[in-house]
């Protein structure tokens, strides 16, 4: 198989400082294996294998945390193994919003929206070691909020994924359909990433 992935670009992701719960790399590959079946995980196993990074679905442990770098090369083995687009991203971020692990560790936030933003930096923490989610504004009446990612720059993929992890999360507690939208994003020369959210 023709290398799909620059060594170069492979070592920067490897660089990056921090890690991320096997629950974010295990949604991937549930979602590749809904989408397309036994064959297309073998073809990401493959693939992630052939850059020196074997790691196989069955045995990545949902709590355990995993070097940060080995997402970004998740998404992007993903976006080039399967020619996915920004919507199937955000499609890919709902999915995880819906896990079952996912639900039973956030329920305790789902009474209300306002409880739910205000544990935004705790919600983000059981994810990722690095990054720091925080809300910058609320208001309920609106039916608007903007959350404020800082000090995360891993690939452009994740910018979509959370865009579509949040409004899903957001969905199941106001019950209706969610609007998310990335305002700002470092990778448009922003400092910081920001989400606005309407409902």
């Amino acid at each position: 198989m023709e290398q799909i992935i620059l060594q170069e670009e492979l070592d920067e992701l490897m660089k990056i400082e921090g890690e991320v719960r096997g629950l974010m790399l295990k949604g991937y590959t549930n979602f590749i294996l809904k989408e397309k079946g036994k064959e297309g995980l073998k073809r990401l196993e493959d693939a992630m294998a052939e850059l020196g990074y074997p790691i196989k679905h069955r045995e990545i442990k949902a709590t355990n945390f995993y070097p940060v770098g080995l997402d970004s090369l998740l998404l992007l083995l993903i976006k080039k193994l399967f020619n996915y687009d920004d919507k199937k991203f955000q499609e890919i971020g709902k999915f995880q919003a819906k896990s079952p692990l996912i639900i039973r560790l956030f329920v305790k936030y789902f009474v209300s929206l306002e409880k739910a933003v205000k544990a935004a930096p705790q919600m983000w923490r059981k994810y990722f070691t690095v990054g720091n989610m925080k809300m910058v504004d609320f208001n309920e009446e609106k039916k608007h909020m903007i959350l404020r990612l800082e000090n995360f720059r891993l690939n452009l993929l994740h910018c979509q994924l959370i865009t579509g992890f949040i409004s899903a999360l957001v969905k199941v507690i106001v019950g209706s359909k969610v609007i998310c939208e990335e305002t700002k994003c470092t990778f448009r020369g922003d400092e910081y990433h920001e989400f606005l959210l309407k409902w």
